[in-house]
């Protein structure tokens, strides 16, 4: 268990992660202890072993933790490494084994067993409280998607003064960190999520908050094929917060020069991507506003941009469908 080297993908074995909470740097560590002496191998490369990921959610407080173990198989010999690691002092409050035997960037598997406790922690962010699950994404650095979530809210805001009842179409929406506190505002949002598993977190987190049905939809479907409803419809502003390879060129030209929105905020985990980006933006008719940084994960170079973009002179065509390739 380590950081890849720099350029590479070979192991650099760490004692503790210094941007992870305390606890969590525990059980994981604990885990890898008791799986190394029982001799589990690791998935390797070529996905060959079983040991893939270890992820670990835990609240601010680190009150509450939420573990879970992603392997290639669901084999026996985890069984004894598991159950040793939840009768140990400070066990967590849920543990879950995903199944993943795909090759590829994606982390986890479709395939997701509860093994004790609970599948989620509670997190409260600006008076919003989220139910987050370990296989959906969710900010990390909490105190930093309070951040995030203040600079959006803030620019819509600042954008469309006190108006409320305002269409947001909400891309890459994940369990809901920029949708809920939007339409607890009294917006009306449509929030698009290809992961089913957080599309699921974000209706549970709506009861949770009570927000009227009527303020909030959501589309479980990839951003590309969303699209192609989306474009029939007018929105006040757009929010796309996508994975760290940015949006395809279909989804830059869905967005800026068939829905054409007034205004877009664009939130980045990836200023290279970021940065070839913005020039198509701004040749589809939009000026950037104001960009604001965030340090994300502190000691590492990872960083967050919030851009704000406002759309210039006339309205593009809005007849043309968006592309589909990536």
């Amino acid at each position: 268990m380590g950081h890849y080297a720099r350029g590479s993908r070979a192991l650099v074995s760490v004692d503790e992660c210094p941007v992870h909470a305390e606890r969590a740097n525990r059980l994981a560590f604990a885990l890898r202890d008791h799986l190394r002496h029982a001799s589990v191998p690791a998935a390797g490369p070529r996905l060959d072993g079983i040991l893939r990921h270890v992820i670990v959610r835990t609240t601010s407080d680190e009150r509450e933790a939420v573990m879970m173990l992603v392997v290639t198989r669901n084999d026996r010999s985890l069984r004894g490494p598991i159950t040793a690691f939840l009768s140990a002092p400070d066990p967590p409050d849920g543990f879950l084994v995903n199944v993943n035997d795909r090759p590829g960037a994606f982390m986890v598997g479709p395939r997701t067993l509860r093994v004790r406790g609970r599948a989620h922690v509670r997190e409260e962010i600006r008076q919003t409280s989220f139910l987050v699950s370990p296989t959906a994404f969710f900010q990390t650095n909490v105190d930093a998607a309070g951040m995030l979530l203040d600079e959006v809210t803030g620019q819509v805001a600042q954008q469309h003064g006190p108006a409320r009842g305002l269409r947001i179409l909400d891309l890459y929406a994940g369990s809901g960190l920029f949708a809920l506190p939007l339409a607890a505002r009294g917006h009306r949002v449509t929030a698009v999520e290809e992961n089913a598993q957080a599309v699921r977190d974000a209706g549970v987190n709506q009861r949770l908050n009570d927000i009227a049905h009527d303020r909030i939809h959501f589309v479980r479907a990839r951003v590309e094929d969303a699209l192609y409803r989306c474009a029939r419809e007018r929105f006040d502003a757009v929010l796309l917060d996508p994975p760290r390879q940015g949006c395809t060129r279909s989804v830059i030209d869905g967005v800026f020069r068939v829905i054409a929105p007034p205004h877009a905020i664009y939130i980045s985990c990836n200023p290279e991507a970021l940065a070839a980006e913005l020039p198509l933006i701004v040749r589809a008719g939009y000026r950037i506003q104001r960009v604001q940084p965030v340090d994300m994960f502190p000691h590492t170079t990872h960083v967050e941009t919030v851009v704000t973009l406002t759309r210039t002179g006339s309205e593009p065509s809005r007849n043309q469908a968006p592309r589909t390739r990536n």
